[in-house]
């Protein structure tokens, strides 16, 4: 995942290249869409049907640093940081439809998307299906 959202990237020319400043989010939340958004936002975010964004705290413990550990400041030089912990989606009641592309926003509901990406591979969720989840490493971010 590495298409920054034009709120992200405008928080961040102000606060390090002007007078205003950014606080880092409380939390994260990845969400499963079904139309894909873009830079600027919109996209068809799944709902219903027991659907819920999945929380993943913005932490050493959840989040890589770019050399790879859950421990230490960055050091690397890939700008890259994956979960270091699995992420799962509450079981659907009802169809999702194809999920198509994944958001990180900054609220378990409305908010900021901060950053977005489509899947390798599109999924049909259906009703009854088991959770969805993503594994250790299935979700990366790349600050390039």
């Amino acid at each position: 995942m590495s298409q920054a959202s034009d709120y992200l990237e405008n928080k961040l020319v102000d606060h390090i290249f002007r007078a205003g400043t950014f606080a880092k989010p409380a939390g994260l939340y990845v969400a499963l869409f079904t139309a894909a958004p873009s830079d600027a936002g919109g996209g068809t975010e799944v709902t219903g049907g027991g659907y819920a964004r999945a929380p993943l705290a913005p932490t050493d413990a959840n989040w890589k640093a770019t050399q790879g550990g859950t421990t230490g400041a960055s050091s690397g030089s890939s700008g890259l940081t994956s979960n270091a912990v699995g992420l799962a989606y509450p079981q659907p009641t009802a169809n999702w439809g194809t999920v198509t592309h994944i958001g990180v926003f900054d609220a378990a509901a409305a908010g900021n998307l901060l950053v977005w990406s489509p899947l390798a591979a599109p999924r049909q969720i259906l009703n009854g299906d088991p959770a969805p989840t993503f594994g250790v490493d299935a979700l990366t971010v790349t600050i390039a």
